[in-house]
């Protein structure tokens, strides 16, 4: 079960990074404009961000089970008509409904994990779901490498179809009726119309105008009027909610202190390994010259550097508490990105980038594990959903800003002239938000560890 969960938010992730490596070649078989080419990634990251928030309140209202079958249906449907696509329009819609799949699923599949496992099960088990985040990027990278110059790039979609269809079989069996009449029944209620149009609007704009701020800077009218719309949704928003009789989000539990740090850990940390990917993808395919697929393989220790840290970061978190957990892996991200800020046209694939790129990957796999199981900690049946909606909504906003920031940075770096300054500034800039990370972090996550023993935290 908690593979076929896994693999779900895996192919969520995946599906981000691994359309970046296919972006040349779709856009020369479809006759794509520049922009056109760059909504083809924004549509999916579009709706998946904001639509997340959303989509944990449904599963707690309509079913945890029911929303993550309905959006799992959803974006296996979308990848087969994303890979059948023969027009940029037509691959823009088939990716959007993509993202509304994806919104769907991925909280759904979080609180399935939390409500399923107990104790120390639930403490492993949210473990490997925040490795899937980073691993996820990593291998999506590596697929589209090997798929776009094998089989062709639709192969990129059609790829989870049969994943799917089989993951839509096999959960619902595997869960049976034992634990299905085990698994607290959903919130009933009516939901909160002006709720839902608000919560999905201010991640909407703030999204929209982060992505805009890539190509255009933060001064144009494009980027500053999404995110003051989204500062105007956001305020009315909580408004709303405390005037509605039934709101569609309890306040109380978005000001939860072990949410909100675990929510703010998952930004920097998401911001910094997507951004890192972006800068390096260029590094590699610009500066060194390499093809797709040996971009794709130079990642490969990427995702198992993520995926050790953030199984070695399970065991730090149980024994030294969250606070020095992810104070160790912010430090380590900054010295593997001071590392990068040597790089030159000469330093080399294996011996330049892999060393400082697979460090920042392994301190990042930790503050994944801090972020996810310190925001689930303590919750209720009923808040699940929420509050993974918002950890993935912290997952997508920080890779969108990650990359405004980062981009904004690097310059003209990333023409491709050979430049590298731009590269040095950028990832010095990552050196300092993981810092700063680490010091936020140490202040607003818990002050105390998971009991192991009884599934309990120990306050200190």
């Amino acid at each position: 079960m908690l593979t076929l969960l896994c693999l779900a938010q895996f192919m969520l992730i995946a599906d981000v990074t691994v359309v970046n490596v296919a972006l040349p070649t779709i856009g020369a078989e479809l006759f794509l404009s520049g922009s056109a080419v760059t909504w083809i990634v924004t549509a999916y990251t579009l709706f998946f961000g904001s639509l997340l928030l959303l989509g944990g309140r449904l599963a707690d209202t309509l079913g945890k089970l029911r929303m993550y079958l309905v959006g799992l249906s959803l974006f296996t449907a979308a990848s087969l008509a994303s890979g059948l696509a023969a027009s940029g329009p037509a691959l823009i819609t088939a990716r959007s409904v993509q993202g509304v799949g994806a919104a769907l699923l991925s909280p759904a599949a979080m609180a399935l994990v939390t409500i399923l496992f107990e104790g120390p099960a639930r403490h492993k088990a949210l473990g490997l779901w925040a490795a899937i985040g980073g691993a996820g990027a990593a291998a999506g990278v590596l697929l589209g490498g090997v798929l776009v110059s094998g089989p062709g790039w639709a192969w990129i979609f059609y790829i989870n179809i049969p994943v799917g269809l089989f993951a839509l079989i096999a959960v619902p069996a595997l869960l049976g009726r034992t634990h299905r009449a085990a698994t607290p029944a959903p919130s009933r209620g009516r939901l909160d119309p002006l709720g839902a149009l608000t919560l999905t609007a201010a991640p909407a704009l703030l999204i929209y105008g982060l992505v805009e701020s890539r190509d255009r800077g933060f001064d144009t009218a494009h980027v500053w009027l999404p995110l003051a719309g989204a500062a105007v949704f956001t305020v009315a928003f909580f408004a709303v909610e405390r005037r509605v009789a039934v709101p569609l989000v309890r306040l109380e539990v978005l000001a939860r202190r072990s949410l909100l740090g675990g929510a703010l850990v998952m930004l920097a940390a998401s911001g910094l390994l997507i951004s890192a990917f972006f800068l390096n993808s260029f590094y590699v395919q610009h500066i060194l010259g390499e093809n797709a697929l040996t971009t794709g393989l130079a990642f490969l220790p990427v995702a198992v550097a993520v995926t050790l840290g953030a199984h070695l970061g399970g065991t730090a978190v149980g024994r030294i508490g969250w606070r020095l957990a992810a104070l160790a892996g912010f430090a380590l991200t900054a010295l593997g990105a001071l590392l990068l800020t040597g790089l030159t046209a000469d330093s080399g694939l294996w011996t330049g980038l892999t060393p400082g790129f697979s460090l920042m990957s392994f301190g990042l796999g930790t503050t994944f594990v801090c972020a996810t199981t310190a925001a689930m900690n303590g919750l209720g049946h009923q808040d699940t959903g929420l509050a993974s909606g918002l950890v993935s909504t912290a997952h997508e906003l920080g890779a969108a800003l990650g990359v405004a920031v980062i981009a904004m940075v690097a310059g003209a770096s990333l023409e491709g002239a050979g430049e590298l300054s731009g590269y040095a500034a950028a990832f010095t800039t990552s050196a300092v938000i993981a810092v700063a990370a680490g010091i936020a972090g140490w202040f607003l996550l818990p002050a105390g560890r998971p009991d192991l023993s009884q599934g309990r935290v120990m306050a200190h």
